[in-house]
């Protein structure tokens, strides 16, 4: 089941780039009025998009901060 996600400012992913690269955007709105932080593709914000849990995002956050993407 798709839940639709209300309208709100999408924040794009600070690694993201001015060539259109492989990157997210949330909508911090969102977790204050529907308890989830929804992430999408910025390449296709008509698509579907994920929704996290605060912690769960938070602790994704906290990850990727200290240890970047090295690998991926």
């Amino acid at each position: 089941m798709v839940t639709p996600i209300p309208q709100h400012r999408w924040v794009k992913s600070s690694y993201s780039n001015q060539d259109g690269g492989n990157c997210v955007e949330w909508s911090p709105a969102s977790v204050a009025t529907a308890g989830a932080v929804p992430v999408r593709d910025s390449k296709h914000p008509d698509g579907p998009a994920l929704r996290f849990g605060p912690g769960v995002w938070a602790a994704f956050v906290s990850v990727v901060r200290r240890d970047g993407f090295a690998g991926v």
